[in-house]
């Protein structure tokens, strides 16, 4: 049974263990607070504080997955918790033989750019800010490693309890006042093809060493909005009807030419089961 650890349990990373879990495989997840999950044994440590990982120096797990997030929008979280904490992480798996493969959650925020053509992995990350400049900082550590590794940078997630557009769109008057490009990708989705990939790796399948993990149908946000309103039959506001102008345009064409399947292909689909969900709570 092969062993994976996930680096950063939250949102994101429970759905992920869960799904590991249920494919069964043995899996160990690291949290900064203590916390139990079903089947799996978790681990306390903090990634910026290389003294409290010694605990996954005799793990040898074959797979690492790093899914963390930055406890704060400034330089010095992002440099803590994505550079800094990716490498005390792989400097704790410096022995493990057993490695095959590192999976890095990074993000579309690479993406500084701001383009009229659609973006793919063949297109050259060019940040923006120092979110962008961190995560490919933490990327580059990748091709340090002996064993092979993945970075996955996922647009805008949404899902269950992610209801930033829907509470949004209740609020004209916080509308954006610009109605640029967006681009996402639903918690489930996301949390699906991290494990499609982790069962490719372990058949010894050949995967990429980069996926943009985004939706079928970039978007303009007003779109979006508009289509929620709609649906909750709220008032619109006197500019919904602008064109979108700035942001840019994601390709998932590479992710999809691995045969994974999105159940979640567009926005309308998510959101709708989303609008459902909260109307039976």
């Amino acid at each position: 049974m092969a062993k994976i650890l996930i680096v950063g349990c939250g949102d994101l990373g429970t759905a992920i263990a869960n799904r590991l879990v249920d494919e069964k495989y043995e899996v160990i997840g690291l949290r900064r607070s203590l916390q139990t999950l079903p089947q799996m044994q978790m681990l306390q440590g903090d990634v910026t504080d290389a003294s409290s990982l010694q605990a996954l120096v005799a793990l040898m797990p074959e797979i690492v997955i790093y899914c963390v997030a930055a406890n704060g929008q400034n330089d010095a979280a992002y440099q803590a918790q994505y550079v800094t904490g990716l490498k005390n992480i792989l400097a704790s798996q410096s022995r493990n033989q057993q490695l095959q493969h590192v999976f890095f959650v990074s993000s579309t925020r690479v993406y500084g750019q701001e383009a009229t053509a659609i973006l793919d992995e063949n297109i050259t990350a060019l940040p923006a800010d120092f979110g962008g400049e961190r995560l490919l900082e933490a990327e580059y550590l990748l091709k340090t490693l002996p064993c092979s590794a993945t970075a996955l940078r996922l647009s805008g997630i949404y899902g269950p309890g992610r209801l930033r557009m829907i509470n949004l769109a209740k609020s004209p008057q916080q509308w954006p006042l610009q109605n640029s490009w967006s681009n996402r990708i639903h918690r489930d989705d996301a949390a699906n093809f991290v494990v499609f990939l982790v069962q490719r790796i372990l058949t010894e399948q050949t995967i990429a060493p980069c996926y943009i993990v985004t939706d079928s149908k970039p978007v303009s946000q007003y779109e979006v909005l508009t289509w929620l309103a709609k649906k909750m039959q709220l008032a619109l506001p006197a500019n919904s009807s602008a064109e979108a102008q700035g942001g840019k345009r994601l390709s998932n064409q590479l992710m999809l030419s691995s045969g994974f399947q999105l159940k979640y292909p567009d926005f309308s689909v998510g959101y709708q089961a989303l609008l459902d969900e909260i109307a039976t709570a």
